[in-house]
């Protein structure tokens, strides 16, 4: 089994913080190991900061605490690592062999070398005879086959993926997943380990031998599961469904133990919120509501059905949770009585019973229509909530918070937002 193999990279107590060591955190107390003959995925939403720890692996983030240690192979030489981005990262200008080389260029491998290990890459990953096209001539696929093959090239120890497929189309992304895991299984990519960030969690059990669950503010490792399951694997595999919602009830759960959370302090400003339309939230009510689901739906089934991968569903869902439309647990969300009521109402109605939700489950959209009540002309900047969510969150946690709380209460009719003057008002406010 890949997890009795020798260890190839260690990772403990790493820690790294936004902005420096006084920002907030963004991974905490991290513990990980990757052994050779093993594919890991690291599963986590947006905020989870997988990416981080990825990067810091690659040595591109020194992060604020905590040693990354990588074990000399069995010849006694020194690992390498190779990373595969989520954008392509191509240069535009240069053509695909010369994409291809720039690694081994930096290495300062000789001219006639470079050539022969690009082209047997830019072979085994299917685009032979593309060698002088430019990135602008190549779809998506093909341009991360190229992001691909200049990794593989430079012969790494491991292999590091930064959600590979999300850019792509549904097809395009099944194919290029499916010939790597060929690719692995038959031993052609020469590498010793693969370390994959996705927030899909079918990708993470289609690929990998282990999957590590991160949570959100700060990333921890809350959670291991193996995939015990050969290769290649089927999705409708009622063991392979059984592991998926296991996750999926897993990333649902709080990772606060209950009895600390009862004694926690009500939420101040700024707890993040997710910037989740309107429309979306109604939506899911809808789904949730309607047949087959009557009201109860598995996480599993309702992101297949609306076809929402995590970081899609995910917020939404917690979001009707925060606000008192729905409860989530083990993996089930199921509609309260407000939620069902919602569904049945008309668009008036809707709004009223959204108004009292933000006013009941939201500090902040309290706070602000709160500020414009007391304010003889009803105007408050919005830079003075932007700048109180800045002291307790991050620059883009704050800004998304803020856009979030304002598009909900311009829905309620609880407040008015003037954009041209970056203003919270009561033009309207019902």
């Amino acid at each position: 089994m890949a997890q009795h193999n020798p260890p190839l990279v260690t990772v403990e107590a790493l820690s790294h913080r936004y902005g420096g060591s006084e920002g907030p955190p963004i991974l905490d107390d991290v513990a990980l190991t990757v052994h050779e003959r093993e594919v890991v995925a690291l599963l986590g939403r947006s905020g989870s900061g997988k990416s981080t720890l990825l990067r810091s692996i690659a040595g591109l983030v020194t992060p604020d605490a905590g040693t990354l240690r990588f074990t000399p192979g069995a010849d006694g030489r020194a690992r390498s690592v190779a990373m595969v981005f989520q954008s392509f990262a191509l240069m535009p200008w240069l053509t695909v062999l010369q994409n291809v080389e720039l690694g081994l260029e930096a290495k300062k491998v000789p001219a006639a070398e470079r050539r022969r290990r690009a082209l047997a890459a830019i072979d085994l990953i299917g685009l032979d005879g593309f060698e002088n096209a430019f990135p602008r001539e190549l779809s998506g696929g093909m341009r991360q086959r190229v992001g691909l093959a200049r990794a593989l090239v430079v012969e790494p120890s491991l292999l590091l993926m930064d959600e590979p497929f999300s850019a792509l189309d549904v097809l395009t992304a099944e194919t290029l997943r499916s010939d790597l895991i060929e690719w692995w299984g038959d031993g052609r990519l020469g590498i010793a380990a693969v370390l994959i960030v996705t927030h899909n969690i079918e990708e993470a059990v289609l690929m990998s031998d282990r999957v590590l669950v991160l949570s959100s503010n700060p990333g921890r490792i809350v959670a291991e599961f193996r995939v015990g399951l050969p290769q290649p694997r089927d999705r409708l595999d009622p063991a392979f469904r059984d592991l998926v919602e296991r996750i999926y009830a897993r990333m649902t759960q709080r990772v606060v133990p209950a009895a600390e959370e009862a004694h926690a302090p009500a939420p101040a400003l700024g707890r993040p919120l997710a910037p989740v339309s309107v429309t979306a939230l109604a939506g899911l009510i809808e789904e949730v509501e309607a047949a087959p689901f009557d009201g109860r739906a598995p996480l599993a089934e309702l992101g297949d059905t609306l076809q929402l991968e995590v970081d899609e569903l995910f917020p939404i869902v917690e979001t009707l949770q925060q606000l008192g439309f729905v409860t989530l647990a083990e993996g089930e969300v199921a509609l309260t009585a407000a939620g069902a009521g919602f569904a049945q109402e008309d668009v008036d109605q809707r709004k009223a019973m959204f108004r009292a939700a933000l006013l009941g489950h939201v500090p902040l959209a309290g706070a602000i229509r709160a500020a414009l009540d007391a304010r003889t002309g009803h105007q408050v900047p919005a830079r003075l909530f932007r700048e109180e969510l800045e002291e307790a969150l991050s620059p883009d946690f704050a800004e998304d918070t803020l856009r979030a709380v304002t598009e909900w209460g311009r829905y309620a009719e609880l407040f008015a937002y003037d954009e041209a003057g970056d203003l919270f008002t009561l033009d309207d406010p019902g």
